[in-house]
Parts: C-alpha cells; structure tokens; sequence
C-alpha cells in the first residue's frame, strides 16, 4: 500500500454506523497505551471540544499559551494541551504513534512533528514531549455513561433554538449538585432565560464521591429538580494542573463547543471577582463565553430556601456543609440534612460513599522479614472472622509468593511487582465490601503508594508498618537467612544488603520487641474501632495495646493533638490511639 492511499485512510473520518477499515501499515507502527487524563485530552481533540486544534501542541505553541494567552497563529487559547509519555516506549525514529485506550484498542494516530525531552523529577524515569495532529481510527468506548458522551456537533444541535434568547447556561462540576446548586442554576438560568447544561467532569478527582460513574448518578439525580430540557453531557476534562483559574479556562472552551454561551462558576473559582449576579460576570482571558459568578449564597432556615446571601437576614443563615463535613455524616452513616439535598441526591451519596463499616477495606502490613506483620495479621484475620462482620482475604507474603507471584525473582522490577499484584486483589476484595490483609515485605515506597491508590479507588488503605528492629528480626530467624545474608550467601537481601524504605505514611506503627502478639492485634482492632470501620465498643481492644502502639504524626491539629490520618479519598480517617 502507498503512502498516499496510507494518509487518505487515516484522514477518512470513522462513522458510528460503518467505521472504515483499519489502515494495514498500523500493526507495523509503535503503539502506546494512554493514561485516563491523556485518553481524556485525546478524546476532547477527536470530538472537536478542543477545536480549533487538531492535536497536541508544539514547544512554540505552550510558549504562546503560556506566555500570551494565544496559539502561535494569534488565536485566543487559555491552556496547553500536551502528550508527555516515557521515552522508552516511543522509538527515536518513529514518526507515527497508534494511541490506545486501557484495553489496547486503537483510537488514533499521532502524526509526530516534534519531540522533545523532559527533565524527569527525582525518581522518575525519563519523559518526552511529542507534538504532532491525531487523526481518530474509531469512537472511543471505554468509560462509563457512555451514551451521554455525546459529542459536541450534536449537543449544539438539540441546544439550538431551545430558549427565546437563544441563550444556554453551562455548569461544570466535579462535586455531585446540592440545593444550593439547583437553587442558583435555576436563578440564573431564568434571569439569563436560558437552557441549562450540566457537565459532571468524569476525568481525574471528584468530591466527596470517588468514582465517575457515581458522580453522574449524583448529578442525573439532581436533574428532576432543574428545569425541563436540562442537558447532562459527562465530559473527560481533566485537571490542568495549574489551579482554579487555569481549570476554569478549560471549561470555559468547553462549554462553549457544547454551545454554551454562559458559564456559571462558584464564587471561590473566580478569583477576584465581584459578589452578586448581573455584577459577577466577567470575561476570562482565551475564554470565548463571559463567566457569571454565583456569588456567596446561604441556607435560609425562616423561608426554608437556598438564597443570595445578601437578601438573607444577618446572623439568621446556615452555611453549607463543607466535603469534609459532608464526608463525616456519610462516613459515620448519619443522615444527609433535608436543607442541604434533596433525598434523590443524598440515595446516590449513601450509595457511592457507604458508611466505614459497610466499606470494604485493606490492611496493609509491611516490614522486616521476622518482624512480626505476618504473626499479626493472621491473628487479626481470625479475630475479623469470628466477629463476623464482613468477608475477610488474608495475603500473606510466602503464600503470595507461592501461588500470585510464583516465578517472580527478588529483582526491584519484581518486587514492585509483587506488590502490584497483592494491590490489585485487595482492591477487588474492597471493591465487594470485604476486608483485604495483605503482609508483604513491601521495601519500596513508590510500590506501597501504587497499592494505596489502587485501593482508595474504591475502598479504604491502612498501612500499618511493623518496625521491629532487624536485630530482633535476625534474632528470630529460623532459617538463618539473615546470617547467610550477612555472610555475603544472599544477595538483595532486604535489611541487609538491599534497602527497606521507612514509611512516612503509616497510618499505624508497632514494634513487636516490645509487645505480645494479642497486643498487635488489639492495637489494629482499636483503630478499626475508633475509626468506625469495625461497629460497636469491643472492650478487648480498647485494653490492649495502646502502650506500644504509636501512630505516625503529620503535624499537630488545632487543639494540639496528633493530625488527622491518611486513609484514602473518604475524608479525615481516626486520631492517634
């Protein structure tokens, strides 16, 4: 095949009813699998969102962006669209790059123009730059809500003509809608006599929610409480990167491809704009829509409504509830107040944020061989299964190693392999509503971190870190491996000949030279409790263990006490024991 007959089947664009044939030289071009926010960029190219460009920009257009607010050719342009991957997965000579999505299908092709190398963070591997158009080989199909990711042409189409005026009013949001949301779109959509577009971002970081799909539920739930002909579109807007402001930009120039002609904004998300209505609108740099400000609103408990601030008697207004707080009632399995959502949003919160004790959960031990997190561990895995309370997934490190990762070596590629594997199933067990307890070494804390996140997605992560010093370790050795190692018999051993990162993010830490092996678990048992994973006081871990247990710190609180610890995207986790 020709290079030409090549170039005119790339350009042919894909139809939803006959997608043309694959061009034949594509099996021969190196592919690459994109991240979610790059698939999220791809996708915003391919539907025309990000019109006018045709691709990802070159070094002269981010200077122009960043510099002027403009593409080199002069035209308005608030953001960089970039493609940043490992240089190792893109051939020096390569002058075509297949992009696919997670499961390896491809979506288009990026014609490389420019490459350039990133300066990589500490620890990271090396990065280029590749700039270039992308011409779409098919619709993408991963991501949930699919039918409503429709593409801009079409949600122009419907728009069009829907209002007197002509005028639709855009909301962008990673935050499911509250009353006080419904309130001021339905305000401003009438002083603007607009339709309404709501346009839940379903690509990086939600609040109070975790998960994309459950965003949107959220949001189509809130939708019977808007007016009629209100358009949800989920769109793959990720975070720019470079704070509210250059956020707000991006939606702007995607609201207005969904034909927008309005964006309604928080208050907090404009900086330096005015308070009020009419007053708060104001024109953004690159932003081809004005951006109307919310201003500051309020709960006002004598009229029973949500209402401008200023219009609100002084002293008689009730604040929303911040994601934090809004996170504690969810967590604690309270109630949602009538006041702050209506009942069909707070269902879809219950649904996506359970109540700890409902949520499934990882334990993570980590530690010294010989320092005891495998002792520890079985004893809280039988203390969970009598309780009864939840399903209960023990991964201990050998057997781990005997049947997940059989074959593995004790190479650094290995290891953070291993560890990747254990992550994955007790993600899958937290995904079901289970408790995972996982007991690797764990010596690496770039792997312990890819486990963390894997879990938060859907679930709870608690690292606890048995800290038994290694001469203890050595001590109890049976097997006389660290002697071996010691003697030079063992290579990479960890402790002795290969490293053990410390973790600075333990969420609990036990030393077990110092403690029985009931009072390990009653300390475990303990945080579970105070933290409401576990239901109900049980006394035996409310006795045992605090004395040898110490929580790591990140700094004091306002009343001078420990800080509040990590645990996952679910909000503020359990005060030290």
């Amino acid at each position: 095949m020709s290079a030409s007959r090549s170039e005119a089947q790339l350009s042919e664009q894909p139809s939803p009813a006959a997608p043309p044939a694959l061009p034949a030289e594509l099996a021969d071009w190196p592919a690459c699998t994109l991240g979610e926010d790059q698939l999220g960029d791809l996708e915003l190219l391919t539907s025309g969102a990000f019109a006018p460009l045709r691709g990802f920009m070159d070094a002269a257009e981010v200077t122009a962006v960043t510099e002027h607010g403009t593409l080199a050719d002069g035209t308005p342009w608030p953001v960089p669209v970039i493609l940043d991957l490992s240089a190792g997965v893109v051939p020096a000579d390569a002058t075509r790059l297949v992009l696919q999505d997670l499961e390896g299908s491809p979506l288009a092709v990026l014609s490389i123009t420019e490459r350039s190398p990133i300066a990589p963070a500490s620890g990271e591997s090396g990065l280029v730059r590749l700039a270039g158009p992308v011409t779409p080989l098919r619709e993408p199909e991963h991501g949930p809500f699919r039918q409503l990711r429709r593409r801009p042409e079409d949600v122009r189409a419907e728009l069009a003509g829907g209002s007197p005026g002509g005028n639709v009013l855009a909301y962008a949001t990673r935050r499911p809608l509250n009353k006080r949301h419904i309130g001021q779109l339905r305000y401003y959509a009438d002083q603007l006599n607009a339709r309404l577009l709501v346009l839940p971002l379903v690509c990086g970081p939600t609040e109070i929610v975790t998960r994309p799909e459950a965003l949107v539920r959220a949001v189509l739930a809130a939708r019977q409480h808007l007016p009629a002909g209100t358009v949800v579109v989920p769109v793959p807007l990720a975070p720019r990167g470079g704070g509210d402001d250059l956020d707000l930009r991006a939606q702007g120039i995607v609201a207005a491809a969904y034909g927008a002609t309005h964006l309604l904004a928080d208050s907090s998300d404009v900086t330096g704009s005015p308070a009020g209505t009419r007053n708060g609108t104001l024109t953004l740099p690159g932003v081809p829509i004005p951006v109307v400000s919310a201003g500051e609103w309020a709960y006002d408990p004598r009229s029973e409504v949500w209402r401008p601030l200023a219009l609100i008697e002084p002293g008689a207004e009730q604040d929303e509830l911040t994601a934090s707080e809004l996170g504690g009632l969810l967590d604690s399995g309270a109630e949602v107040p009538g006041w702050l959502a209506p009942p069909s949003v707070a269902r879809e919160l219950r649904r996506a944020r359970p109540p700890r004790a409902e949520r499934g959960l990882a334990i993570f031990f980590t530690g010294l061989s010989g320092s005891g997190k495998s002792t520890i561990a079985r004893g809280l895995a039988e203390a969970l299964i009598e309780r009864g309370d939840r399903t209960v997934s023990l991964l201990d490190g050998d057997h781990v190693r005997q049947l997940l990762s059989a074959g593995l070596t004790f190479s650094r590629a290995d290891r953070d392999l291993n560890i990747a594997r254990i992550g994955y199933v007790a993600a899958e067990v937290a995904r079901h509503g289970g408790i995972a307890i996982c007991a690797p070494i764990a010596p690496y804390a770039e792997a312990r971190a890819a486990a963390r996140r894997m879990v938060t997605e859907v679930g709870d992560f608690l690292l606890v870190y048995v800290s038994t010093p290694v001469d203890v370790c050595a001590a109890r050795d049976r097997k006389g491996l660290y002697a071996k190692a010691r003697a030079g018999l063992i290579a990479g051993f960890t402790g002795v000949s290969d490293p053990y990162e410390e973790p600075r993010d333990a969420d609990l830490v036990l030393d077990t030279s110092v403690m029985t092996r009931q009072e390990g678990v009653d300390a475990v048992l303990k945080l579970l409790t105070t933290g409401g994973w576990l239901t109900g006081p049980d006394e035996k871990a409310e006795a045992g263990g605090a004395a040898a247990a110490t929580v790591s710190r990140g700094g004091e609180g306002r009343d001078g006490s420990a800080a509040v610890l990590r645990v996952g995207p679910f909000g503020p986790a359990v005060r030290r024991l």
